[in-house]
């Protein structure tokens, strides 16, 4: 999930809970047999498989469960019939929003994300209506209060093309394509990652400092997030940490 600092902990806390209770795993498992589908099943060659890996990976899921996810995506496995989603849409306070789905029932899906935006304020656009404002980069977050600037000297060394204080982590954000070097240079280090995965981050933020605007906009983070079909939830919001703090607490 894309947004504000703190919004990016809370979420990434929330992830990790649902990857322990096994609910994060099958979304993981579902991008690997995709993406392994899409463009094989070698890491080296398909870095949307390598992305959806590194996720995995940066979550604990287990080898095994890795393996089998790409053996489905290669034909080694049950696939079925998943397919990727995308829908753009405008959240309160003129957020765009952007949501990755991967469904067997695209029809059912787009109801349901239709019906997530109508309830929390927002409307459902048309292909094209956002994703422009968005640009696909590789990111990788780390304990801010652990770890310096300093710590991920390799990280630049690899390639990445910024390293970023982002709330009470740090951020790391390299091109798409350069995400598993990066990785790699950062776990090297001795930096423990908190989480590494493609993202489609905004190319400009819209401030939102209105408290029920902000919880508004939350609402609908969630709900878009806690879909059992949406694989990831991208939007260009800036919700200062005080007007958040002060949304949760009137929740």
């Amino acid at each position: 999930m894309s947004g504000h600092s703190k919004w990016s902990s809370i979420k990434h806390r929330k992830a990790a809970a649902d990857a322990k209770r096994g609910q994060m795993f099958t979304k993981l498992a579902r991008a690997i047999t995709v993406a392994a589908r899409e463009g094989g099943g070698d890491p080296d060659s398909n870095y949307t498989l390598a992305a959806a890996i590194e996720k995995a990976r940066s979550f604990s899921m287990p080898k095994d469960n890795i393996q089998r996810a790409i053996d489905r995506g290669t034909g080694e496995g049950d696939g079925g019939e998943i397919e990727r989603a995308t829908y753009e849409g405008y959240g309160p306070a003129g957020v765009a929003v952007l949501v990755g789905a991967l469904t067997d029932n695209r029809n059912r899906t787009s109801a349901e994300v239709r019906h997530a935006f109508d309830k929390h304020g927002g409307s459902l656009g048309e292909p094209g209506s956002v994703a422009w404002q968005f640009e696909s980069k590789g990111v990788i977050m780390v304990d801010g209060g652990r770890y310096s600037e300093d710590d991920l000297i390799a990280a630049i060394d690899a390639g990445a093309e910024d390293v970023m204080a982002d709330g009470d982590s740090l951020k790391v954000v390299s091109a798409a394509e350069d995400l598993a070097a990066v990785r790699t240079a950062v776990a090297d280090a001795g930096v423990e990652i908190e989480s590494a995965e493609l993202a489609m981050e905004p190319k400009a933020v819209v401030d939102v400092t209105d408290e029920s605007d902000a919880r508004a906009v939350m609402r609908l983070m969630d709900t878009l997030d806690d879909h059992d079909d949406v694989d990831s939830v991208h939007a260009n919001f800036d919700i200062p940490e005080a007007v958040i703090e002060a949304a949760e607490a009137a929740a």
